[in-house]
């Protein structure tokens, strides 16, 4: 059978060369559903990357695509800034009701921006304001975004060296397990903060993943996490917890502190809040921290009406059931580590280790660029899956929160072939 190479020529010789994606799926996409993406010939792809996890519900879930059609057909505000709106009310309500209330958390909330980025340079902004110092403490691996502020937070050398200006103000920290458990807990970041000649200006906040998603599936464990946010309360630093690609239930509960047991001072969300993949941001804080004067930090599409309202779906029919999805992601989540297993104990000289939480996990192989090739076969075998980590090691698994068992096991048979087949 002949098959015909999709017309790429303008996307080629238009489009500018910093793109990426396209560069590994190398088809024109043309539908999706679920947890499949379609391309113009036809071809199917089980999806394992799930819009960077701002599709933790499938790609046009029925029931919130409904609420979209039914708002627009109706005429209802789609640009609204910062305007007083029913779409806006109704999921202020839904997320004051569903998310915040049962939790006991009590943020205000904040709309900087349709992206992640946008959230984490409004909290790093409020976090300086609040404490009248310009010092943020990060940790190694990790990823916060692509704006200036937030790649000054931001781990990855070759991210960092397109901002093309110094990335200032900010310090890193060794993160969970970076010395492999050979040294203590914040030995490092504790000794500088109590010597006067560290150099280490007294750090306003202190900003954390608790899985490091771009860093390689690097996952906090819960005592690490409450010995920082102890850290930060002895030491009168905010707390912030980036939960923009492992909230809204890609743990398992609604927030991937939650597990920790702790409350941050500042909490950035976006990806997969509204639910659809629509632009949507949020960053949340303790009501004593709400210092902004009115318009201090502000943009155009910061009210996007139409993910007010797939927002306010997605709470409304996953997370108004107590903890049904939770339960549910936790069960997905095993049969992908069993999988894993699987894999690993196939190619066990090969496999370097295995990890994750909830429906987010990694695949290190000794040898670096075996990832690569993993998930370029993948591809060829109809499987969406990208990599992870400071040197793309990491094949990484993000799937729907909404997907099958059926299409689970799928999707792990594909990813053992690829890996046989990837010698």
């Amino acid at each position: 059978m002949t098959i015909t190479p999709p017309d790429l020529s303008v996307f080629e010789t238009l489009e500018s060369e910093v793109r990426s994606y396209c560069r590994s799926w190398p088809t024109v996409f043309d539908r999706a559903q679920g947890s499949r993406m379609y391309d113009e010939d036809g071809h199917a792809y089980l999806d394992f990357f799930a819009g960077a996890g701002s599709l933790n519900y499938g790609h046009n879930n029925p029931v919130l695509k409904r609420a979209l059609i039914d708002y627009l057909e109706r005429d209802g505000v789609t640009h609204g800034l910062d305007m007083s709106t029913t779409a806006k009310r109704a999921f202020l309500e839904a997320f004051q009701n569903l998310v915040l209330r049962p939790r006991d958390l009590p943020y205000k909330v904040m709309f900087p921006g349709p992206t992640g980025t946008n959230a984490v340079e409004s909290a790093l902004k409020l976090a300086r304001k609040v404490k009248g110092r310009e010092a943020i403490v990060s940790f190694t691996n990790a990823f916060h975004g692509m704006s200036l502020g937030s790649l000054a937070v931001t781990g990855n050398a070759f991210k960092r060296a397109g901002a093309g200006v110094p990335l200032v103000h900010s310090t890193p920290m060794p993160f969970d397990n970076y010395f492999d458990g050979q040294v203590p807990d914040f030995l490092w970041f504790e000794r500088l903060l109590e010597d006067q000649g560290s150099g280490l200006n007294q750090p306003a906040a202190v900003i954390v993943e608790t899985v490091q998603g771009e860093g390689g599936i690097n996952v906090a464990r819960p005592e690490w996490l409450r010995a920082l946010a102890d850290l930060c309360r002895r030491r009168d630093m905010l707390l912030i917890v980036d939960d923009i690609q492992m909230g809204c239930g890609r743990t398992g509960a609604f927030f991937s502190f939650e597990e920790a047991g702790i409350v941050p001072d500042i909490v950035t969300v976006s990806k997969s809040i509204s639910g659809y993949g629509l632009p949507m941001s949020l960053c949340l804080f303790k009501p004593e921290l709400d210092v902004w004067e009115p318009g201090e930090h502000n943009g155009t599409f910061r009210g996007n009406n139409p993910a007010f309202v797939t927002a306010a779906a997605t709470l409304e029919t996953y997370w108004s059931d107590g903890s049904a999805m939770e339960k549910q992601t936790r069960a997905r989540g095993e049969q992908i580590e069993q999988g894993l297993i699987s894999i690993t104990e196939e190619n066990l000289a090969d496999v370097r280790e295995y990890r994750g939480r909830g429906l987010v996990w990694g695949l290190e192989f000794h040898e670096k660029a075996r990832a690569g090739r993993v998930a370029q076969r993948a591809f060829e075998l109809g499987l969406l899956i990208e990599t992870s980590g400071p040197e793309s090691e990491v094949v990484k698994l993000l799937p729907a929160l909404t997907i099958t068992p059926e299409e689970l096991d799928e999707g792990l048979r594909t990813l053992a072939r690829a890996v046989r087949e990837t010698l």
